[in-house]
């Protein structure tokens, strides 16, 4: 099975699912697609040799390039790992269920256009939750909509800040992601 990682950022989550799958016998991460030209998840990508593109929003939502490109690696997943931009209808029609985000917080609270990152810490902070946590879902036509596959939480405490609720998502993320991954693939491959 072949997956196709989209992302925005750093690509610290990229990297971590990369790692994962580097000598996996059945699931291969075939390229990394960006929608930002300087994201250093493409300079991570290419540590491993994987294929990189990047595409501006005419070619995302005004074409279909970003499907032929797909089709041409043979792509059966594509995993969003940090990546900003709504899926167009056109894409999910042409992989359904096989598009899986990550947020940083339990759905359905602080979900939507304009809730990642360190937003969606700040938000959880200023509300004093008591927990947060990650979760795995299906990508919709809606932000952070999709059916869930997965969450996972964990305790605040009043002393934690913004940064360290990030920090304690991230080791969620990075836990969690690639294992989540691997068995929503294999299940679907049986």
């Amino acid at each position: 099975m072949n997956i196709a990682i989209f992302a925005s950022g750093s690509g610290t989550n990229a990297e971590n699912i990369i790692q994962y799958f580097e000598h996996h016998p059945d699931i291969h991460i075939k390229c990394v697609l960006s929608n930002k030209k300087d994201a250093y998840v493409l300079e991570r990508a290419k540590k491993y040799a994987i294929t990189t593109k990047i595409f501006d929003k005419k070619i995302f939502y005004e074409t279909e390039a970003i499907v032929d490109c797909l089709m041409e690696h043979k792509i059966d997943f594509i995993i969003l790992a940090g990546f900003l931009w709504l899926i167009p209808s056109y894409l999910i029609k042409a992989f359904p269920k096989k598009i899986i985000n990550i947020h940083p917080a339990l759905l359905p609270k602080y979900g939507g256009k304009g809730m990642y990152g360190m937003y969606v810490h700040q938000a959880v902070f200023a509300n004093q939750e008591k927990t947060s946590g990650i979760t795995i879902h299906y990508a919709s036509e809606v932000y952070d909509e999709g059916e869930i596959i997965f969450q996972a939480s964990c305790q605040l405490t009043s002393e934690d800040t913004p940064e360290r609720i990030a920090q304690k998502i991230h080791e969620l993320e990075y836990e969690h992601f690639p294992k989540v991954i691997e068995k929503v693939i294999l299940n679907d491959k049986c």
